[in-house]
């Protein structure tokens, strides 16, 4: 959804920038004062994303890993290359329903046959249904149940820009749309647990906090230290 800028447009949608990493690498941590968000990992909204949820995301990318690469090492080497799933999953699950606020604000919607469209045409590119499952997860860190709810938020992006007037190959255009999303964010008053770090609505983008009173108790791997 790793650490580039937030408003670059060179992730798996069009204007939101998403990473991937290994649940595997993530440190075990301890909490001593985080009772304002018991269980969850973030409120958006007065909505919470409950840490639960959170972790199932996590597990569904691991688990669409581990079916389509049969080779131990090879999975062992994609884990590698994705430190960090964890934060930047949350990241992503913040970031498009600040996207999505921004959309119903803007009067913006997706219909069905939108996403059906999309799909059908990215399949067309991929060579089918499968590799387009395949490509999504690789690339993006998308689990194929994933698929068509990553095309909706992708539709919304870029008609959310169109209905906005931002032309997002001009950094004209991109300052417009994200500073429709940080209205947005402002406006769902995003929270995040301490452990997850804090969310800057100027950048639209999770950032890690200063805690002292989370004690790591694992060694992190060098993979983990990108952030989103």
């Amino acid at each position: 959804m790793h650490r580039r800028d937030s408003r670059r447009t060179s992730s798996r949608r069009t204007a939101l920038v998403l990473s991937a990493a290994a649940i595997a690498a993530v440190p075990v941590l301890t909490a001593c004062g985080s009772e304002a968000h018991p269980g969850a990992a973030a409120v958006v909204g007065g909505q919470r994303i409950t840490v639960s949820q959170l972790e199932s995301r996590v597990n569904e990318v691991r688990d669409a890993q581990q079916t389509a690469i049969k080779d131990s090492a090879q999975y062992e080497q994609a884990i590698a290359k994705t430190g960090g799933l964890t934060r930047n999953t949350l990241h992503t699950m913040v970031l498009d329903r600040v996207l999505h606020r921004a959309a119903t604000d803007a009067g913006v919607t997706v219909t069905r046959k939108e996403m059906q469209s999309m799909r059908a045409g990215l399949e067309q590119q991929a060579g089918g249904a499968q590799q387009l499952e395949v490509a999504w997860l690789q690339q993006y860190n998308i689990p194929p149940k994933r698929l068509t709810e990553s095309l909706r938020t992708e539709i919304e992006a870029q008609k959310l820009a169109t209905a906005l007037g931002a032309n997002m190959q001009t950094p004209q255009g991109k300052a417009v749309f994200w500073k429709a999303l940080s209205g947005a964010s402002k406006e769902l008053n995003v929270d995040l647990n301490p452990r997850y770090g804090t969310w800057d609505v100027t950048k639209n983008s999770r950032v890690d906090g200063k805690t002292p009173w989370l004690k790591q108790i694992t060694k992190e791997p060098a993979a983990e230290q990108q952030t989103a």
